[in-house]
């Protein structure tokens, strides 16, 4: 006797072309995953890190320049979405060092208001300033807020190290002094602090740069002004790909 009965219909369904040809696992470019660092850090840009170094005007106030650089940081702030300026401003007799920590928008704002004092050629805090290196996107911030300390150290002439040393070995000394005092401060100034104070050629005398040392920066051609930075910043990139190439060169009849 033939069965009358209907064939149990299959649970499986034909998947179409498409959905096998898709990839089924997540898959996230380098860009995501900057972004996603920065979110879980609670940042909105990425940071940048910026040592400068500059002449002063004669018996400058520690004072007169904190007002003024905290007034430039809030003028900032209140005109271009940014992170928040963190760093430390050394302020020796007759030059400084400045280190500053912050997105690139404001770095770069930070740059023009000087440009734009020169141009006006107006008595300005600091000058001839020099870009001695940018250190793009890192990990952390060194410092937790922006502070101003007076180095009250006589400048010492005898034994220059700037006559004995290459600019190789002048720089890699420059740059570790200055992290390993930025890790100084940051293991022993709290958050909220005023900041380390004008004390620190007492409290950590081998940590400080001696003068001799940004004054020799400060003459090396090799570092940047501000003017060829922000000339080369803007300038625009053009690429010439092989496609566009076309040979004879067209000519005009």
């Amino acid at each position: 006797m033939a069965s009358t009965g209907h064939h149990p219909k299959s649970s499986k369904k034909t998947l179409p072309l498409q959905s096998l040809l898709m990839p089924q696992v997540p898959r996230n470019n380098y860009l995501h995953l900057q972004e996603e660092k920065q979110r879980l850090q609670l940042k909105k840009f990425l940071l940048h890190r910026m040592f400068l170094v500059a002449n002063t005007q004669a018996n400058l106030e520690k004072k007169e320049i904190a007002e003024y650089y905290e007034q430039v940081f809030q003028s900032i702030l209140k005109r271009h979405l940014g992170e928040a300026v963190t760093g430390l401003l050394l302020v020796y007799p007759t030059s400084i060092l400045h280190i500053l920590e912050s997105s690139s928008g404001t770095l770069y704002q930070i740059l023009l208001d000087y440009l734009d004092h020169e141009r006006k050629e107006t008595e300005y805090l600091v000058h001839n300033m020099k870009i001695i290196v940018i250190s793009h996107n890192i990990p952390t911030r060194l410092f937790m807020q922006w502070h101003v300390s007076v180095i009250r150290v006589p400048v010492m002439y005898l034994d220059d190290v700037t006559q004995s040393q290459s600019l190789n070995e002048i720089i890699t000394d420059f740059l570790t002094q200055t992290h390993k005092l930025a890790l100084h401060l940051f293991k022993t100034v709290k958050a909220g602090a005023k900041g380390p104070g004008d004390n620190l050629h007492q409290v950590a005398p081998d940590l400080l740069l001696p003068e001799q040392i940004i004054k020799y920066l400060l003459k090396c051609e090799q570092f940047m002004d501000p003017v060829t930075f922000m000339n080369m910043y803007n300038k625009p990139i053009h690429i010439t790909m092989d496609a566009e190439v076309v040979w004879p060169a067209p000519s005009r009849f």
